[in-house]
């Protein structure tokens, strides 16, 4: 391997981290990807109509499978990713497109035999994308030690998105399914919390995008949410945060974890992994029950950390967003966003509902190794996403010439 390789191979893994999360609306944060570097991106086919019928769980599994099994295929090296909640992106280095694209196309397969969605998988070059028109520059948010985000400028992720849902554009990037399919390596998802319940009011979850798509005018916003509107995001633990550890509930034995089976143990064996995750669980509650350690598990060490490694507060060319908002706090935020995109200054889509959905990545407890995906309930993403389609339509209508 020549040292250009090599250090493409290694440049997300030594890339300056910051963790401010108000540093998401500096430029200078955000270096361009490495030409050779592949974009892997998946999306839930009709994901809306698995939602509508109360399959969001599902949903989001399937897409924290993308990234579970790509980052065991690169030995749980630090690599950006995207989580979208019916679907994730992850940006890779050549070494490792072969063996993340098989892993990628396994978890297509999984998805389809036990739960019967449709996932649509690629792998887009980066050159390809900037080729195109965009680019991918990445910046590096930590969540706490050894705990890393990516956010992601350029409108490259914009652009995978819109290629990866049209079946003309994405057809010279989608992947080919064998005849034969290994089992992707998915240790460490795991679906074994309660739904997270709002303790201030509502959960919002928000899409936001500056109408210029600069990141310096996440600046302006972020301080109006916190100057105008009292939702400051900026801290290490913002009020507005949807885990806390008054929040988090924990039932015996969990109820995704049937889910959790079906899917991590799809080719080793359902029950097999049942009664792993069932004697896990038991020893989790003994754990915090006791206050006592149990192996690796040190109970308030490790519920301390679940608050700080989530990715409620994240942008990859679009500000997403899963708060907890008390009423006065919502209807600002409501109001807001209607004057501001009646401005011009900003596009947005909000689903509010009760409850959050946390899924889980726990590769290591001794080392602290663990980030945990958030979603609105009742299919958070999903249905913002919409609702900013939906209102760029009518924003396109209105502006369009009589």
């Amino acid at each position: 391997m020549t040292d250009v390789s090599a250090e493409s191979e290694l440049f997300y893994q030594f890339l300056p981290v910051f963790s401010d999360f108000a540093k998401v609306s500096d430029a200078a944060a955000f270096v361009p990807l490495p030409e050779d570097w592949t974009l892997l991106a998946s999306d839930i086919v009709r994901s809306r109509d698995a939602i509508a019928a109360g399959r969001y769980k599902d949903v989001n599994m399937v897409a924290a499978a993308v990234v579970a099994a790509v980052l065991n295929v690169a030995g749980r090296a630090d690599l950006p990713f995207v989580f979208g909640g019916d679907g994730a992106l992850v940006a890779v280095p050549p070494g490792l497109v072969d063996a993340a694209s098989s892993a990628l196309v396994s978890v297509r397969v999984m998805a389809r035999e036990t739960s019967g969605l449709r996932l649509r998988v690629a792998a887009i070059p980066v050159a390809a994308l900037r080729k195109a028109g965009a680019d991918l520059r990445v910046a590096k948010f930590e969540l706490s030690r050894g705990n890393n985000l990516a956010m992601f400028s350029g409108g490259g992720i914009e652009l995978a998105e819109a290629i990866l849902k049209d079946e003309d554009r994405v057809e010279p990037y989608q992947l080919a399914e064998p005849d034969v399919v290994e089992a992707a390596p998915l240790d460490g998802l795991s679906c074994r919390w309660e739904p997270l319940p709002a303790r201030r009011g509502r959960m919002a979850t928000l899409l936001l995008r500056p109408a210029s798509g600069r990141v310096e005018e996440l600046s302006g916003i972020l301080e109006d949410l916190r100057g105008m509107l009292g939702i400051d995001l900026t801290g290490s633990d913002p009020a507005s945060a949807p885990v806390r550890r008054s929040s988090l509930r924990f039932r015996f034995p969990p109820a995704g974890l049937k889910l959790e089976a079906r899917m991590v143990g799809w080719k080793k064996g359902r029950w097999r992994t049942y009664l792993a995750g069932l004697a896990a669980c038991a020893a989790f509650v003994f754990g915090v029950a006791t206050g006592r350690r149990v192996g690796p598990f040190e109970p308030e060490r490790y519920l301390h950390q679940v608050a700080l490694n989530t990715d409620f507060r994240k942008f990859d060319d679009t500000l997403r967003l899963v708060l907890d908002l008390d009423p006065r706090e919502l209807a600002a935020l409501t109001a807001y966003l209607v004057r501001e995109e009646v401005g011009g200054r900003l596009s947005y889509g909000l689903h509010v509902s009760d409850e959050a959905l946390m899924t889980c990545l726990v590769f290591s407890l001794e080392d602290n190794r663990h980030i945990h995906f958030i979603d609105g309930a009742d299919g958070g993403y999903a249905r913002a996403a919409q609702d900013l389609k939906q209102r760029l339509a009518d924003g396109m209508a209105r502006g369009a010439p009589a």
